[in-house]
């Protein structure tokens, strides 16, 4: 009876939505040692699915049932958080589901080939990657041969894309602010929106990929807290990821900038609305931000640097 164990991931932001030199996507990200979904999966006859968010560990069941010519089995999520807010659950609590159902049947499956199976990683591969291995992660994007259009992960079927750099991140305390109220972007609006703003200006791919090549991966090379932090700030205002802030409520933006007067850094993790701080000092963070009335929750931990727990 084997119980999966995942961490949330950040969304840092996907680099080039220009696709010029014949390859779209690519990201960077890390994962979270909390919030987290566990699942605890054993065999059975048909497919039961008990607890928060059924509806998506039903669906990776059934898939892997099916792949794998599978009788059934029964699915219970003992932990999960909320969907569409910027944290990646869809992609966490899909391949936990996938890997407990094969642990459970003697199945050695690569995470990579689960993704595939369930249907993840087709636009960013830092979930994936997240949930591999955990740490800080650098994805390569897709070739024009594999993904001919600019599309969410939710809509596109192409593979999960190369991981060019999987690094530990620094023992670095991260504030997560859930906000009261924010666009929750997923399904058709989210497909829309890579349709109306794709492709990108090349001149806004080149400045991010100058400020990750030559400020934010640096700084996490040398764990220098204060450079990483000032190139999450710059992000914030480039490519793709200026488009998801812009589209974010005012209050949110407001939030964000607050976050960043009291941190070294902080940014929009994917669409949002959550939003991630180095603070610079925890407690005057805390007292400040959970103040709020636009702020639903404050917490803090680490970085993972270990990805999925079977035990």
């Amino acid at each position: 009876m084997p119980v999966v164990s995942a961490p949330a991931r950040i969304h840092i932001s996907l680099i080039d939505l220009n696709g010029s030199l014949g390859r779209v996507d690519g990201g960077a990200g890390f994962a979270l040692r909390e919030p987290r979904v566990e699942v605890r999966v054993e065999r059975a006859e048909g497919l039961r699915v008990y607890g928060m968010h059924a509806e998506v560990a039903e669906k990776a069941a059934k898939r892997v049932l099916s792949a794998y010519s599978l009788p059934g089995a029964e699915v219970e999520v003992l932990r999960a958080y909320p969907r569409h807010v910027g944290l990646g659950s869809g992609t966490q609590l899909s391949l936990a589901v996938a890997a407990g159902i094969c642990r459970a049947y003697g199945i050695e499956k690569g995470v990579r080939e689960l993704a595939e199976l369930t249907g993840r990683g087709g636009t960013s591969g830092i979930g994936v990657a997240a949930f591999e291995s955990g740490g800080f992660v650098l994805d390569g994007g897709h070739a024009r041969a594999l993904k001919r259009e600019f599309l969410p992960s939710s809509a596109s079927t192409a593979p999960p894309p190369p991981v060019l750099l999987r690094r530990d991140m620094p023992d670095w305390e991260i504030a997560v602010v859930l906000p009261a109220a924010g666009e929750r972007v997923h399904s058709r609006r989210e497909v829309n929106i890579f349709r109306d703003f794709c492709p990108l200006p090349l001149s806004q791919v080149q400045e991010l990929c100058h400020i990750l090549l030559m400020k934010l991966l640096p700084a996490l090379a040398e764990q220098d807290i204060e450079g990483f932090g000032e190139g999450i700030n710059m992000i914030q205002e480039v490519g793709f990821k200026r488009i998801e802030v812009m589209l974010q409520r005012r209050e949110v933006r407001e939030l964000l900038r607050e976050c960043q007067r009291l941190s070294y850094g902080a940014g929009l993790s994917s669409f949002g609305p959550v939003i991630y701080a180095l603070p610079l000092s925890p407690a005057e963070f805390a007292e400040v931000v959970s103040s709020r009335r636009d702020v639903r929750s404050v917490w803090f931990t680490r970085a993972d640097n270990t990805g999925v727990v079977v035990r």
